[in-house]
């Protein structure tokens, strides 16, 4: 659906925005696309052509209705990168994602890396969560909702608890808080 498509692509250019700024000011940066398996990897590196390369391999990320493996994802990360660093982890959370996996992948990367987590909003089911219902099916609807965003809160709240630093974001205000969420970063040599 055009949906999922068009929050991928917020996610892409939100990475490819971070990796130009990042570049800029001197570091070096790395990718790791994740579904079910590892989609697209990209050690760190600086320059033009690696920055070239890290956006052909983001425009062949394909998004993927089945749930993701982020227990996965993280092993890998956590090999590929074992130098301190911030890692920017774009997800959307889906019904599926509450589960458990999310949190010790993030207790993985915490132990040595800042995480930054943005989970990307889900408007629609808010919507449903705040409608008054008007008939039992709408009733129903609107408690899966409002048991969704319940635990989406409790899920980003832990992941705060555990030292990361979380954004629960609209896809569109995505670029400039991970922009800005950056420079703090580096404005309190967190790295």
């Amino acid at each position: 659906s055009r949906r999922v498509h068009s929050k991928l692509d917020h996610a892409c250019s939100t990475a490819v925005a971070l990796a130009q700024l990042a570049l800029y000011s001197g570091d070096r940066v790395g990718l790791l696309a994740y579904g079910q398996g590892i989609q697209q990897r990209l050690l760190p590196g600086r320059g033009s052509d690696h920055l070239r390369q890290l956006i052909e391999l983001l425009a062949q990320v394909k998004s993927e209705s089945s749930e993701a493996d982020h227990l996965r994802a993280t092993a890998v990360l956590s090999r590929l990168q074992p130098r301190r660093s911030l890692i920017l982890w774009i997800t959307d959370l889906a019904e599926t994602a509450m589960r458990p996996e999310v949190i010790e992948g993030a207790v993985q990367l915490l132990r040595r890396h800042v995480l930054l987590f943005v989970a990307m909003a889900q408007p629609e089911v808010e919507l449903i969560a705040r409608a008054r219902p008007k008939n039992v099916e709408q009733m129903f609807r609107s408690a899966a909702a409002q048991e969704m965003a319940g635990r989406r809160e409790i899920l980003l709240a832990r992941l705060h608890e555990q030292g990361a630093l979380t954004l629960d974001l609209n896809p569109e205000a995505l670029t400039t808080s991970v922009l800005n969420q950056y420079l703090t970063v580096k404005e309190r040599a967190m790295v």
